[in-house]
């Protein structure tokens, strides 16, 4: 069974700087593809950045572009999203997925690292 560990969230004031780390554990597996989602108070889950696999492509939301970062480490199987110049809007909690290949859409997900920015 994948497992995604997520660390890194903390509290940071706005203008400030977090890197997200996620490590996918279980066992053999391929991957597609790895995100990242954050989910704010009393809204719903959106997308944050994803990274191809296997070139290394990525997308970002347009609320993050320019500010936030997504890499890999493909022998280590973990996924990092370096947030720079974070406003109050990025308060939310974040999460990290695994897309496989042919799955449908991302089948796994981590238990969420809070991130807070305060004004």
């Amino acid at each position: 069974q994948v497992q995604l560990l997520e660390s890194g969230g903390g509290l940071v004031q706005a203008g400030g700087s977090l890197r997200l780390s996620c490590a996918a554990s279980g066992g053999t597996f391929s991957i597609a593809r790895m995100g990242w989602f954050r989910q704010a108070p009393g809204k719903e889950r959106e997308f944050v950045a994803n990274i191809n696999w296997s070139d290394g492509s990525t997308g970002y939301a347009e609320s993050v572009k320019g500010r936030f970062t997504i890499s890999r480490d493909t022998d280590k199987k973990t996924v990092s999203l370096q947030m720079n110049t974070l406003t109050p809007e990025d308060t939310a909690v974040y999460y990290c997925s695994l897309h496989r290949p042919f799955a449908v859409t991302y089948t796994y997900w981590g238990q969420g690292t809070q991130v807070t920015v305060s004004s």
